[in-house]
Formats: structure tokens, C-alpha cells, sequence
């Protein structure tokens, strides 16, 4: 059992806080697929301060969520902690993640995200605020480095124990990578020989056998999950499963994909509104329509959707299609 703070987690399979993607609808959804801890996507310490719209919207959670993480990001120690003492006061959130790992310039320019790697006193200044100002536990999810010739790993993880933090995620790209290249594990075990809170690590896990593999050469308490569960919530029961038994689950049929497509389409509507939650759902679509074969037109189709009704039947529609030619196929042999 993986334990965050006084949090108690089921299994070691966390899902990653990705921005524009873990909202609740597509949280609760890998949720109910086994994953231990959710993460939401970040949030603004001055929309959260300033109480903007769109950023208080971010911060619902469906109480089913739970064990979840919500993560804020700052570069300013003043908003940060009142963004905190927000989020520690008024969601229902279990632990307050800092975000020291988003690579995107619109970011960094503000002294927050990755811009934090550079400096680990910043790092521990920051963190002891926050730790002193809220009940949750503090969590920090951060990357290796700036890039190879700034990859202070493990002085950055070191600080974020000293500050009071309950956990660090770690990326095990640098800055400089963004999401290229391959992830370093190598550093990842060396971050974990050298801190005593957990440390869950993160970066080119694509299969249950790539999260054993990371548990077991590095040493770390948790996986975490971002890109391979995108349309995918099957990889984060698969993996749990896994990891339990040693047995490997069989990939969901195309009906299944489906359907679960359209229940993540209905969750959004409710969070969101039909307009914005039907745009919203082609990239999802996209990415539960991989690896289907001859998804290439229906895909494009999914970009013309305006309406619930209309993405709702092109799908169902193109699972009997697939389900027919599979049937004629299977006759044939």
C-alpha cells in the first residue's frame, strides 16, 4: 500500500495530472478502472486567488474521485499559499500537489513549472510555506532537470523532504525534452536511494510489464501514468492487475472501447455543457479510436461533430460496421 501523508492508497498505479485532459469526467472514468490515486490537472494560484471562473470550475471533484490529488502551480510564495489554503479549506481533495515539471514557456516565464528545477532553495522555500499554511499533505511533481547540464534531481527532491512535502513524482525527462527522447531511470533510482518520503516515478511507462519494470529497477513506491491511459483506462486496470497477479489482462473489444467513449461524452456534458463537451470529446474520441483498424475516416468525421446525437451515432455506427466485417472475416476462416 502506497501512503501519502496520512492518506492511505489501494495500489501504486497513479494517474498523471495532465493539463487539458484530467478533468473529473475523465478522472472518475480511470477511477472506476482501479487506478490507487487520481491527479487533476493544474491550476492557477492567481485564478484560484482572484476566484476566475474557468479556474474554480477545475477545482470540482466528485466525491467517488477520491483518494485524489489536485495540483496548483505559482512562482510567487504569496498566491501560492493562499491558492493552497483555498484548496485545503473548500474541495474535498486528499493532497495539494505543486506542479515544478510543466515545460510550456507560458509557464515558465512566470517563475513557476519546470523554471523551479533551477534552484532548490526556491524549491524548499516554497514548499515549507505551503506546508506550514495547510492540513492536506503537500505532494510536488517535478522533472529530473532543466536539462543535462542543470539536473539537480536529487538536491530538488532532498529539499522538497526537508520542506515538510509528503511525496515527490518525478518526471524522468529533463525541461528541455519536454515529452521527446527517453526517460532516465537511472536517475529516478538515484532520487530514490536518497529520500525517505515515497517517491512515485513517472515517464515511458506504456504497458503493465514497463510498470513492473519500473518498480522493480528503481525502487519506487508508486507508477505514474499520463499518456498511455489517454482513451486507454484499460492500462491503468491491466496494470493494477499486473501487478497484483503477474496475470495480463486481454485488450478491450472495440464494442467496449466504445462504449466507454460515449460515458466519458455524457460525464463531460454533465461537467461541462453540451457545446463545449462535444468539442471537446474529438481529441478523447481520437484517442480511444486508436488501433482500430480503419479508424483514419471516422476519425476525421469526429472533427465535424457538433452534437451529442451526432458523435454518439457516427461511433455506434462504426462499431457495427467493425463488428460486421469481423464476423464475415471469422466466417470465412
Amino acid at each position: 500500500m502506497l501512503k501519502i501523508g496520512d492518506i492511505k492508497i489501494d495500489n501504486p498505479v497513479v494517474l498523471a495530472p495532465m493539463a487539458g485532459v484530467c478533468n473529473s469526467a475523465f478522472r472518475l472514468t480511470v477511477k472506476e478502472f482501479g487506478a490507487g490515486l487520481v491527479c487533476a490537472e493544474m491550476v492557477s494560484d492567481k485564478g484560484i486567488v482572484l476566484q476566475n471562473e474557468k479556474s474554480m470550475n477545475m477545482l470540482y471533484i466528485d466525491e467517488r474521485e477520491n483518494p485524489l490529488s489536485l495540483q496548483i502551480f505559482g512562482g510567487e510564495r504569496e498566491t501560492l499559499v493562499q491558492a493552497a489554503k483555498f484548496v485545503d479549506k473548500n474541495t474535498n481533495a486528499d493532497i495539494i500537489d505543486i506542479n515544478m515539471g510543466c515545460p510550456v514557456p507560458k509557464i515558465t516565464k512566470c517563475d513557476a513549472g519546470a523554471k523551479w528545477l533551477l534552484d532548490p532553495n526556491k524549491i524548499y522555500e516554497m514548499v515549507s510555506a505551503v506546508v506550514d499554511a495547510v492540513d492536506k499533505p503537500v505532494t510536488v511533481k517535478m522533472r529530473i532537470g532543466w536539462d543535462d547540464d542543470h539536473i539537480f534531481a536529487v538536491k530538488n527532491a532532498q529539499a522538497v523532504e526537508r520542506a515538510g512535502g509528503s511525496a515527490v513524482a518525478l518526471h524522468g525527462r529533463t525541461r528541455v525534452q519536454m515529452y521527446e527522447g527517453k526517460a532516465n531511470w537511472d536517475i529516478i533510482r538515484e532520487v530514490k536511494q536518497s529520500i525517505n518520503i515515497p517517491l512515485i516515478g513517472n515517464g515511458d511507462v506504456q504497458t503493465p510489464q514497463d510498470a513492473k519494470r519500473m518498480l522493480d529497477e528503481t525502487g519506487v513506491d508508486g507508477v505514474m501514468i499520463g499518456r498511455a491511459a489517454l482513451g486507454n483506462p484499460w492500462m491503468i486496470y491491466r496494470t493494477v492487475k499486473y501487478l497484483e497477479t503477474g496475470e495480463l489482462m486481454g485488450e478491450p473489444s472495440v464494442r467496449e472501447k466504445i462504449d466507454v467513449c460515449l460515458l466519458h461524452l455524457d460525464r463531460l456534458i454533465a461537467l461541462k455543457n453540451e457545446y463545449i463537451a462535444v468539442r471537446e470529446m474529438r481529441k478523447h474520441a481520437a484517442w480511444y479510436l486508436k488501433g482500430i483498424r480503419g479508424n483514419a475516416n471516422v476519425r476525421n468525421s469526429v472533427n465535424e461533430c457538433s452534437t451529442r446525437e451526432q458523435l454518439v451515432t457516427l461511433l455506434t455506427d462504426y462499431v457495427t460496421e467493425v463488428e460486421g466485417k469481423m464476423e464475415k472475416e471469422s466466417q470465412a476462416v
